[in-house]
């Protein structure tokens, strides 16, 4: 769905306070957590303003977001 809210808190809702304090107290995850944001967002935006752009970038944009989730995602189990 266009415009999908990927956000760390959104689709990790069960480990919010571990993403939470983590953000707080590891400048690695706060550095990844900060970056995941960002490619949230700008991709959000060019789904909702439908603006014209490369599919090879915006894949790029998604590999990226999907990469840094993962790494995300496994410090948070750990």
């Amino acid at each position: 769905m266009l415009g999908e809210d990927h956000s760390l808190l959104h689709d990790f809702s069960e480990h919010k306070d571990k993403i939470i304090s983590l953000s707080k107290n590891d400048n690695d995850f706060k550095k990844m957590a900060d970056d995941y944001h960002k490619l949230d967002v700008e991709i959000r935006e060019l789904e909702l303003d439908k603006v014209p752009v490369a599919d090879e970038y915006f894949n790029e944009l998604k590999h990226k977001r999907s990469e840094l989730k993962d790494v995300l995602y496994l410090r948070l189990k750990a």
